[in-house]
């Protein structure tokens, strides 16, 4: 097992101070080719605008420094990165013709795009047909089987089953679910059920509700009424952020606590839900920007230098980017080819990525990482780490994908919790 040697805070500064100038770094880097007709052309596929552009924007952002980090490493095989971005304004339409252009117009040679579940599975199949390498940065539901996809969003499998019985422990162990009515929030909220009875709880009721809904005063009173140990709150966009300002101003945040498998997961929430309002509010993600390493450190910084007046939200999302830039970055210098199979082949072997988010390894069945995962307490907009799992499995996801035994598969499976 080979393992990339973690990048030092030096570095970090030095790429950060260089930015997009490789002509300034000649000296220490190969020289790179600045053909546009030769360039090596990135996909993005982010919501710019549209009900979750709070998440696509940063993640965009990150997308971009680091293919400017990128080329003044010398860029790829001796050429120049570039990136070529659609916004697809989280309309699914949209998704399906800018993927279908990015693969057969403008042959892009890997994609990191999508966010929603739904987008995911609009653009997935296409990038399976067409031949083109695709990275999905999310956290999501878990379940895609796909050689094509490689997947660095956790699952529930690798937080909420982390986030549930140490809140639990905390609170008690009678639980109300708040859940969005689509595929995510229905599929984990069912795993929030199956965690809380494997650790001797009870989920009272599961309330589920569309993107759009904003009112939760019947749900508020509801919730009162049943008088649970904790609320978990699997919600998901900024409409439903107008619940966590309600239940505070009906005098419930000091009665109930809140866990959530998604707040602050795109990090406008943080911004947008005054201190009084969030403070105290549990997570598990497989990132934060308060992880006290030395590389993740240099990383934060070199986003604020890169970005000193509208600096990206620092989140899964945005960080997970990063990441499936440079692990495809090391895959063409391993295999010296953009050819797709000898990249996958090289993200396939067993390699171990240091990373600011910490160890990170493609899981050969399913194209999943395993990686570290944390539970953290949001206290004035910012995160205090209480617990850290590390190298922990997508084990959802692994009892129905196994890409060694069907390395066409092209599906993702609703994985059964009966």
């Amino acid at each position: 097992m080979t393992v990339m040697k973690p990048r030092t805070r030096r570095d970090f500064m030095r790429t950060a101070a260089m930015g997009a100038g490789a002509a300034a770094v000649s000296t220490v880097f190969p020289a790179i080719s600045a053909d546009a007709d030769d360039a090596i052309l990135v996909g993005g596929l982010h919501d710019l605008s549209g009900f979750i552009d709070f998440a696509g924007i940063p993640m965009n952002q990150i997308m971009l420094m680091a293919i400017e980090e990128i080329n003044a490493q010398g860029g790829l095989l001796g050429r120049e990165v570039k990136g070529v971005v659609y916004d697809p304004q989280s309309n699914m339409s949209l998704y399906s013709q800018y993927a279908t252009q990015l693969a057969l117009k403008d042959k892009v040679a890997v994609v990191m795009g999508g966010i929603t579940s739904a987008s995911r599975e609009t653009i997935r199949p296409i990038f399976h047909r067409f031949k083109t390498l695709y990275f999905y940065n999310t956290l999501y539901e878990g379940g895609v089987c796909d050689r094509n996809e490689i997947t660095l969003g956790t699952t529930p499998a690798q937080t909420v089953e982390q986030l549930v019985p140490h809140t639990m422990n905390l609170w008690g162990k009678k639980v109300y679910t708040i859940a969005a009515d689509y595929n995510y929030g229905q599929i984990t909220a069912a795993w929030v059920k199956r965690y809380v009875e494997q650790n001797g709880g009870e989920v009272l009721s599961t309330d589920f509700f569309p993107l759009d809904v904003t009112n939760f005063g019947p749900t508020i009173s509801k919730i009162q009424e049943a008088k649970p140990d904790m609320v978990m709150s699997v919600l998901v966009g900024t409409g439903h952020l107008g619940f966590y300002n309600q239940w505070a101003a009906g005098g419930m945040k000091d009665e109930i606590p809140i866990a959530s498998t998604t707040f602050g997961a795109a990090g406008a929430e943080i911004e947008i839900i005054k201190p009084e309002v969030a403070n105290g509010i549990i997570t598990c993600y497989g990132y934060y920007p308060q992880i006290d390493s030395p590389m993740n450190n240099a990383w934060v910084e070199s986003v604020k230098k890169r970005y000193p007046d509208d600096t990206p939200f620092l989140t899964e999302l945005s960080a997970f980017t990063w990441e499936g830039m440079m692990i495809w970055a090391d895959a063409v210098r391993t295999a010296g080819s953009l050819d797709r199979m000898a990249l996958i082949e090289v993200m396939e072997s067993g390699k171990e990525y240091e990373f600011p988010s910490g160890r990170v390894t493609i899981d050969r069945k399913t194209h999943h990482a395993i990686r570290d995962v944390y539970v953290a307490d949001l206290q004035d907009k910012q995160y205090v780490i209480k617990e850290k799992f590390s190298q922990v499995q997508p084990v959802d996801t692994q009892t129905v994908c196994d890409l060694e035994k069907d390395p066409n598969a092209n599906k993702h499976y609703e994985i059964s919790l009966n």
